[in-house]
């Protein structure tokens, strides 16, 4: 499979709590060796995320950073949320729910 969609609920007492976040991921030719292409299809705010495209910036994400063959579309979206959840993004001022990129 090459293409995978992808579903984050927002974690609790955060700005994203009670919001339902959809992303896609590519497996390109190269994985598992290297990682997927992440991007959000629904808009948020967060410094690891190019707020033009969606795209998720693999340097500043761990275990997209430091990539292991045995990560799993799991444990991407599993590091995403608990990015979402961390004291610098928990509070970050979130787009108007349902805003797409």
């Amino acid at each position: 499979m090459t293409y995978w969609n992808g579903t984050i609920l927002g974690p609790p007492h955060s700005t994203h709590e009670n919001r339902i976040y959809s992303l896609s991921l590519e497996a390109g030719p190269e994985y598992p060796e290297k990682p997927p292409l992440v991007k959000f299809l629904s808009k948020v705010n967060a410094p690891y995320i190019d707020q033009e495209t969606g795209v998720v910036r693999p340097d500043l994400v761990p275990c997209l950073a430091k990539w292991k063959r045995s990560n799993t579309m799991e444990t991407v979206l599993i590091e995403l949320r608990r990015e979402l959840a961390s004291p610098t993004n928990r509070k970050l001022p979130q787009p108007p729910e349902g805003s797409t990129f």
